[in-house]
């Protein structure tokens, strides 16, 4: 028997098939790009994901036809939806994270409860980037396709519908969405009312890893895969990639690096809620049962793939770019705040700060990686503070191949980065998810003990931690000192 894991991002999707012994049958992956209708917009194009999925789906099948396949689970990006039907026809666009509309909303909530208040039953970090913002947004400017919607389904569930499955919502997803009680493990009363967004209309809420059913015979023909796979609720793509990377107990963290850089540390349910939002830190369900994640995160993979198609399109593979990274620290400086500038201030946006006629190609895309991580200093201080252990970093995630990009990081924290075997954690862990949920693993650690194995540890250079460790005292004063210049520009 084998497990296939699922994974969808904001630029691609990816699908894997893993035998019970530990072993990659097959691996596929397909890119889209995101939509820009209008400046401050951000979509996919829903119909062409879900295509893109059934490709890399039927792709890893076809190998895997001597191990069948008996269950999936899938990873997928947080808080964007999509309009879907009873009868399993997408209605719109996925709206993304990065996505502008909604904001009003936001400080409409802000208003009615207060940020404590809300933190209390939804523990994220207000902003427009959730799903709720986005639902009144749509209500209010696509009626028609709000009434007509009978479930708006977040990827992962939206994924397991679309084969087969009933509607539901995993409990991390729902998390995402500023609509779920974290006490409770379900919607919240409160927030649906105040919202107005009919509870029928979300789905059920599970948690990650319940059994939510099994591919539909049409379906699982059409994709070549066996009859009867079991579907397991996956989960978001941090928590997944958490355990991938054998993140399975408290005092492990990981550095996911996708389309999105996540620092996702693994903790018992904490005892002092408010002291994480005096922190600036989420609160948000593993996909194992017991255990909590937050994170800290930017767009640092969006924004070497702008660097990539904007400058460098002509360059070839992002190894060749890598190539052409100095080694030594360059002496530019990045404000990271392209789209998701530090707890959703609109009076901010990117700088790339001391270009000069000889700076090179090489230099401006490794001070890009250079400021996305300076951005992560002060939330790991965070983390210390609150005695939420980071004493290394497991790697994930496309850009975990990178050597030179896992060696900035190093150098920049002071802190080890471990980079496993297999760096496609999102797809591992949602596979392990399936694997444990219909009894292929007796637990989570026996499968992390045969899918999870060390390949290599890059350690801090002291020097270049020295220098790094001055540069990020630049970078604040960078941010401090044009902050208000750049809510002007933002203004006109």
């Amino acid at each position: 028997m084998s497990l296939l894991g699922i994974d969808l991002g904001t630029t691609g999707c990816k699908a894997g098939v893993f035998a019970r012994n530990g072993d990659c049958i097959a691996q596929a992956y397909r890119e889209y790009d995101m939509l820009h209708p209008q400046p401050g917009w951000s979509e996919l194009d829903s119909r062409l994901v879900w295509s893109k999925t059934r490709e890399v789906i039927a792709e890893v099948a076809a190998p895997a036809k001597h191990d069948p396949i008996t269950a999936l689970s899938v990873s997928a990006f947080g808080e964007a939806f999509v309009p879907v039907s009873k009868n399993r026809e997408l209605l719109d666009n996925s709206i993304l994270c990065v996505d502008d509309r909604g904001v009003e909303h936001v400080k409409r909530m802000v208003a009615a409860f207060g940020r404590e208040a809300l933190y209390r039953i939804n523990p994220n970090l207000l902003g427009p980037n959730y799903s709720m913002p986005k639902l009144l947004w749509l209500r209010e400017n696509r009626p028609e396709i709000f009434q007509n919607a009978d479930y708006f389904l977040l990827w992962s569930d939206l994924t397991a519908f679309l084969l087969g499955c009933d509607p539901v919502t995993n409990n991390s997803h729902a998390n995402r969405t500023l609509l779920f009680d974290l006490k409770k493990n379900d919607w919240s009363d409160v927030l649906l009312k105040w919202s107005g967004i009919p509870r029928e209309k979300l789905g059920r809420v599970v948690s990650g890893g319940d059994i939510i059913g099994t591919v539909s015979d049409a379906m699982a023909e059409k994709l070549g895969l066996p009859k009867g796979v079991q579907v397991v609720a996956g989960g978001h793509d941090q928590c997944c990639n958490a355990l991938g990377c054998g993140a399975v107990s408290a005092g492990k963290a990981v550095y996911g690096l996708g389309s999105f850089d996540c620092i996702t540390p693994v903790y018992s349910k904490p005892s002092g809620t408010l002291e994480m939002l005096r922190e600036n830190l989420n609160i948000e369900h593993h996909v194992l049962p017991g255990l909590y994640v937050s994170f800290l995160y930017n767009q640092s993979g969006l924004l070497v793939k702008w660097f990539r198609d904007t400058f460098a399109s002509g360059a070839g593979s992002y190894e060749q770019l890598d190539s052409e990274m100095p080694v030594p620290p360059t002496r530019l400086l990045v404000l990271p705040h392209f789209d998701t500038p530090p707890h959703h201030s609109p009076d901010t946006a990117g700088v790339i700060a001391g270009l000069r006629t000889d700076t090179k190609r090489g230099e401006i895309l490794k001070a890009i990686i250079e400021g996305a991580t300076c951005y992560f200093v002060e939330g790991i201080q965070s983390l210390h503070t609150l005695g939420i252990d980071t004493a290394a970093f497991i790697a994930s995630g496309g850009g975990a191949r990178s050597d030179a990009g896992l060696q900035i990081r190093a150098d920049i924290f002071g802190i080890p980065i471990i980079r496993p075997r297999i760096t496609e954690a999102g797809l591992l862990g949602a596979a392990i998810l399936a694997g444990i949920s219909t009894g292929v693993f007796a637990s989570a650690g026996e499968a992390v003990e045969l899918f999870v194995h060390e390949e290599r540890m890059f350690e801090p250079d002291a020097a270049r931690h020295e220098f790094y460790r001055q540069k990020v005292q630049l970078y604040r004063q960078l941010y401090s000192a044009n902050r208000a210049l750049l809510g002007g520009l933002q203004a006109l």
